[in-house]
């Protein structure tokens, strides 16, 4: 029978009761002689408390000890979750992400996989054993242990389940599947029941954290069959799947954002052919993400170019720009935080035009300022104050048509930190 892989967040395993939940549901779909391999995050808050007692010692912690200590979460959780599975007579093994043949960069705190070599987990499923594999970590081949940065355990699930060939990979969370915004922020937002993975690529990456986007990256890579759901309730989740056969009479499918956004400007750019790449190489060194671009010329001689980055990397970003301010030449950097990015997303907005016209109109009348936007085919992103994140998520669903009348507030919030 096909493989089931299967993936518990921290809010899943956060309690030994809900331990012991998610242990009877592994059971249940072992009796029924499912290969099963599970892999599980940290429980509750225990990354964060972990990062908190770093700080405590070091103003700046090492990566490859941050590594070392990080990875001890997800081994509680999946020595635990082992424990509940034997106590109900269930053959299990429990692994560590080097032990299930992870094999990644050395990038401490931000590895991404090479290759996952699948011997020990085929093993243990030939045996008849369930294997619980901690999410989050790997190795690199010089045997230095290395994390996948937050939300890993996702990713951790779809990579195994492409590299296993698995029936399906389940994202268990604390919802019941992929919302049309985030049910906190936005009470009538509905639950779809399928999303092209380049419509989820999109919001996972724009702030829907219900999966995170190298999860989806993969998935999409793979072809891996992915479906989003609640542990809590049973209820059908959401399908991440190919995007012919999605329904696409709607242009938005999706409102997403970002509440930790930070916006720098380096003003008085030597204006040559190379300075973009120059600029932009060194924070590529630096493994920093930045999102949106802007240029502009002041006459032939400078330029100003702002760009927007998470806001967890925007004194990094700035700190690094300052060191190299004599080889970049530029006159002035600004730092900007209180910034929140609103998008709407769908696949449907490439063959229907004015949905930016009216992305823009809704903020306008609401006085909503915007001070940077980006467009794809599929998606229009918008920097604005953050004070007014919420308000304009909310005018946005409304006008897309997105509302559903008489929903309630279903789950935690989408734009969650995930493990």
């Amino acid at each position: 029978m096909g493989i089931v892989v299967q993936k518990y967040g921290g809010t899943s395993v956060a309690s030994v009761e809900r331990i012991r939940r998610v242990a009877e549901r592994v059971a249940a779909l072992h009796s029924r002689g499912k290969p099963c391999v599970v892999t599980v995050s940290a429980m509750g808050k225990t990354t964060d408390q972990l990062i908190e007692l770093a700080r405590q010692v070091s103003s700046r912690p090492p990566a490859r000890e941050m590594d070392m200590l990080l990875t001890t979460g997800e081994q509680v959780s999946i020595a635990l979750l082992a424990m509940a599975l034997a106590e109900r007579g269930v053959r299990v093994r429990s692994l560590t992400g080097w032990q299930a043949g992870i094999i990644t960069d050395a990038i401490h705190g931000k590895a991404r996989i090479q290759g996952i070599d699948t011997r020990m987990i085929r093993g243990c499923l030939d045996r008849g054993e369930v294997v619980i594999v901690a999410g989050f970590q790997g190795k690199t081949p010089e045997g230095e242990i290395t994390t996948l940065g937050r939300g890993g355990s996702d990713t951790t699930a779809v990579a195994l389940a492409a590299a296993l060939e698995a029936e399906v990979c389940e994202i268990f969370t604390d919802v019941t599947g992929v919302f049309t915004a985030d049910p906190r922020v936005v009470p009538r937002a509905g639950k779809m029941e399928e999303i092209s993975f380049e419509e989820m690529l999109e919001l996972a990456h724009l702030g829907a954290g219900v999966l995170h986007p190298r999860s989806v990256e993969c998935a999409m890579k793979y072809r891996v069959p992915l479906v989003v759901r609640s542990s809590f309730v049973e209820e059908p989740g959401t399908w991440v799947k190919e995007a012919k056969d999605m329904e696409t009479t709607r242009n938005v499918r999706g409102i997403a954002h970002d509440m930790h956004v930070a916006r720098i400007k380096v003003l008085g750019l030597e204006n040559r052919i190379e300075t973009l790449s120059r600029l932009f190489g060194i924070l590529g060194d630096a493994h920093i993400n930045v999102d949106m671009i802007v240029q502009s010329e002041h006459d032939a001689e400078r330029i100003d170019v702002a760009f927007s980055v998470s806001e967890d990397e925007g004194e990094m970003a700035k700190e690094v720009i300052e060191a190299h301010r004599e080889e970049l030449g530029y006159l002035k950097v600004l730092y900007e935080t209180g910034l929140a990015k609103v998008s709407a997303v769908g696949a449907g907005m490439v063959s229907r035009p004015g949905v930016a016209a009216k992305m823009f109109a809704t903020l306008t009348d609401a006085g909503i300022r915007i001070k940077m936007v980006s467009t794809s085919e599929i998606k229009i992103s918008c920097v604005i104050p953050r004070d007014r994140a919420v308000e304009a998520v909310r005018e946005l669903h409304s006008a897309f048509g997105l509302d559903v009348a008489g929903a309630e507030m279903v789950g935690a919030t989408t734009t969650k930190v995930r493990e």
